[in-house]
């Protein structure tokens, strides 16, 4: 899925200003948190969409970047996502936290209080959602180039079929509010004239206490497992893209939403050609005959084999262009161009009569033969005569 622009994300005009930026973000941010919105995957999304675009629009080199070049600017083969736009920037709940601390002119966490009952309370679906997970996949330039459907075998936390995920033996209608924080996952105590808030020691910052625990997975609503999944990847992927599959992640506990798997490409060296953005780059002998002569060259390319035309008396490290025979670029799908640099080889290991030819041929070859030699020896002799 196409990616939105971020100043319609955020809801603001492109010549908005820093605080007007800010201002809006709260106001959506607090609209679509997942504590408000729970088990709404949408408002999860936009929440994620929400954090992406301020991360940007909210740095001024990272917006300046956006305004010339758009989403490509971060893209360079390490934004695309598998399952329609990934985040590829910070924790979109660190972005929240980091906006919302302190910003009522309060205490830290008084922005939390307000809009959530409690400063512990943002943690309900955060504490609760699985990890992200990591996979790094290899891929030859081949795949790259076409794109390709792998099937991967992911290690992950799985829901728990028992308990259906919730971490109960008795589902959850055994699940009760903590007593001790009143669903807070926060107690506050106090040392003199101090007052601390740490994590409630009962239910450990979750909220609810468990009467019943699943015994097969101890409480938690997930364990140890895996799974499989296909990825498309798409052409022109570059080394060190990044996909994202959403909710293939470790489950969450106790009911919470799984996190997500970002896979990361890998593109193995290929043996002939090497690679700059969608162009490729290879270097092909060029037998001094035909070099001398001129003909036609028969070269590789990513789809099988090509030809091109040398002209006569063509020199060593001389290049070739060919259109459309690169790499397709992962926006546009437009295909790069091939690079072929030919590398006069001198031929070895002559027999009596092929010296006997060389030899002869060599008593005909004149200055006028050798006109890079000639300038060269030329300019050499004016250097040491003076």
């Amino acid at each position: 899925m196409e990616k939105r622009d971020y100043y319609e994300v955020l809801s603001v005009t492109r010549d908005a200003s820093g605080t007007e930026i800010k201002k809006s973000y709260r106001k959506l941010a607090i609209k679509y948190h997942p504590d408000k919105n729970p088990d709404d995957h949408e408002a999860e999304e936009k929440f994620k969409e929400l954090g992406e675009a301020y991360d940007v629009l909210s740095d001024d080199q990272k917006r300046a970047a956006y305004d010339r070049y758009g989403h490509r600017a971060f893209s360079n083969g390490t934004g695309a996502s598998a399952g329609g736009g990934g985040f590829a920037g910070a924790d979109p709940f660190d972005i929240f936290r980091e906006v919302f601390s302190g910003g009522s002119g309060g205490g830290g966490g008084s922005i939390f209080e307000e809009f959530f009952g409690g400063g512990g309370r943002g943690r309900s679906e955060r504490r609760k959602r699985g990890s992200d997970l990591r996979y790094d996949l290899q891929l030859t330039l081949e795949e790259a180039a076409s794109g390709v459907e792998k099937e991967l075998k992911i290690e992950r936390l799985v829901n728990c079929e028992t308990c259906d995920g919730s971490g109960s033996k008795g589902g959850r209608s055994d699940v009760r509010q903590c007593a001790t924080c009143g669903g807070a996952g926060q107690v506050i105590t106090s040392r003199g004239f101090f007052q601390v808030q740490q994590t409630c020691p009962d239910c450990n910052g979750s909220g609810e206490v468990i009467s019943n625990p699943c015994p097969d997975c101890s409480g938690e609503g997930c364990k140890d497992g895996s799974g499989h999944i296909k990825l498309k990847i798409p052409a022109g992927i570059m080394e060190g893209g990044r996909l994202r599959s959403v909710g293939h992640g470790d489950a969450g506990r106790q009911g919470g939403s799984a996190g997500d798997l970002y896979v990361v490409i890998h593109v193995k060296d290929h043996e002939v050609f090497e690679r700059d953005d969608s162009d490729l780059f290879c270097e092909v002998p060029l037998p001094f005959t035909l070099a001398a002569l001129g003909g036609d060259l028969t070269i590789p390319t990513l789809n099988g084999q090509a030809s091109i035309k040398i002209p006569t008396g063509t020199q060593t490290n001389t290049s070739f262009r060919l259109r459309d025979k690169g790499m397709p670029d992962l926006q546009t799908g437009r295909k790069g161009d091939l690079l072929v640099n030919v590398q006069v080889e001198v031929p070895v290991k002559l027999n009596k009569k092929q010296e006997e030819l060389l030899s002869e041929f060599a008593e005909t070859v004149t200055e006028k033969n050798h006109p890079v030699g000639g300038s060269f020896f030329e300019k050499a002799k004016r250097f040491f005569t003076g």
